[in-house]
């Protein structure tokens, strides 16, 4: 379900243009630093999925929901105070200045300084707007995790080629984070994403990024929800504007949670009809989702609105699915089902 949101919301930005900045609204840098460590976390994740109790996976889903789901909202409400100010001062300054915007609605008396709260819905032919090559390499790990889990499906679990096959996703991601990583010390690349700040990165920074974008993935693989819901928080932590954290963080998530999927199915762990009618269910509700978004943000004026939709929808997941869990749980309970943790050796597909 996850993967259809994201490919649905993916194609609708391939399209669009960053608000402030001549560069697409997807930071083709900013995901290709991650996206790699990311899908390692991944791989991690579903392993610790495996080990973990039910119970336990529950109880991280629901903290890891309500702390992402507070700090999402927590930003929207500064983001909105930054654009009411905004608007208030720019409201005053055309009531000094000139008669003429008397009836401005407020996305109309913001500055074009000020725009970078204010999404563009000016689209581009997707050829001219996509970085093919950093689309290249992105494909090239995903590519390469894929064959690493298929053939790791024909080894006995815990065999030596099992384990060769799993380390080697270290080498892989590490080294097209490292590219990336090398050409924003040098400053043959750039963040571009975050507003206007252009400076060089430190290797520290860089490695922070790398650390959170595993752990991501950890999560993601672990409890299943794609890292978008982590990643989205952790770019508008960064400095990054809603609408290009939105996007960019959809479309890393687009290539873990099509890689949890293909880990899943090895691991025989959900039921195919069911997970192809949820795919295409929430591929449409993405197109629906995203116009309306837009169309909202156009009459409002303000960016914020985005993170408040975020915050929103992480606490209602962490409503729902930490409901079933909990119902789950209890149930085992009753049926003295064991709980513990697994022998993921002894764990059969």
């Amino acid at each position: 379900m996850i993967m259809g949101a994201a490919v649905s919301t993916v194609y609708c930005n391939l399209k669009l243009k960053h608000p402030t900045l001549d560069m697409p609204v997807i930071d083709y840098d900013l995901v290709l630093l991650i996206q790699p460590m990311l899908m390692l976390g991944v791989s991690i994740g579903v392993i610790c999925n495996v080990i973990f109790p039910d119970w336990l996976v529950t109880v991280l889903l629901i903290i890891l929901f309500i702390v992402t789901s507070t700090k999402a909202f927590l930003k929207a409400i500064e983001t909105w105070k930054k654009e009411t100010i905004i608007i208030t001062e720019a409201a005053k300054q055309s009531e000094q200045t000139t008669a003429g915007l008397d009836a401005a609605s407020p996305s109309e008396i913001l500055s074009d300084h000020d725009r970078n709260e204010t999404p563009s819905d000016k689209e581009v032919s997707i050829w001219k707007n996509v970085y093919w090559k950093e689309v290249g390499l992105l494909a090239f790990v995903w590519v390469a995790f894929l064959v690493l889990q298929v053939a790791k499906n024909y080894m006995a679990t815990c065999s030596i080629w099992y384990w060769v096959l799993n380390l080697l996703q270290i080498p892989v991601s590490v080294g097209v984070a490292m590219y990336e990583a090398v050409g924003l010390v040098q400053g043959r690349r750039v963040i571009s994403s975050k507003r206007n700040e252009q400076n060089s990165l430190r290797a520290h920074q860089l490695f922070v990024y790398c650390f959170l974008g595993v752990t991501a993935g950890v999560v993601a693989g672990l409890l299943g929800v794609g890292g978008g819901s982590i990643m989205g928080p952790l770019f508008l932590e960064l400095g990054v504007p809603p609408q290009v954290a939105s996007a960019t963080a959809t479309f890393a998530m687009m290539f873990s949670s099509s890689m949890s999927v293909v880990e899943y199915y090895l691991l025989n762990r959900f039921p195919v009809p069911y997970a192809v009618y949820l795919t295409i269910l929430a591929f449409f509700a993405a197109i629906v989702g995203q116009r309306v978004v837009r169309k909202l943000i156009d009459l409002l004026g303000r960016a914020s609105i985005i993170v408040f939709i975020l915050s929103f929808m992480i606490f209602i997941s962490a409503l729902s699915l930490g409901g079933v869990g909990i119902s789950n749980t209890i149930h085992k309970i009753e049926r003295h089902e064991y709980m513990g943790f697994e022998n993921i050796c002894k764990y059969e597909a």
